[in-house]
């Protein structure tokens, strides 16, 4: 990955745990904090606090808002995100090692 995110935001993002086949990381954050672009791999994401999010991909926009608790695949993709709600993003990334390429998408709905 040419904007791993663990060098472009590194205030953000932890490798907790990496062998030849996955990554883990811990991503934490507060209200307001906006990443710089970067991208991630095939991964599983699973939130450990509820957030509200604004993504940024390719000059658009798309806001979520995730529960605590929820698991969700997400595609390779490149993005900025944005802490919109009132409340810390606390949330585990399983990045797969394999060949996807980032797409410009901001991932699916949730």
């Amino acid at each position: 990955m040419k904007l791993d995110p663990v060098t472009t935001n590194p205030e953000s993002y932890k490798v907790v745990f990496e062998n030849d086949r996955v990554r883990v990381l811990e991503y934490k954050d507060k209200p307001g904090h906006l990443t710089t672009p970067h991208e991630h791999p095939n991964s599983v994401m699973y939130t450990l606090t509820t957030f509200s999010r604004r993504l940024h991909a390719n000059g658009t926009t798309r806001d979520v808002e995730i529960v605590a608790g929820t698991t969700s695949w997400l595609p390779a993709q490149m993005h900025a995100g944005e802490n919109i709600g009132q409340t810390d993003t606390h949330v585990i990334f399983v990045e797969l090692k394999d060949d996807s390429e980032p797409t410009g998408s901001i991932g699916p709905q949730f």
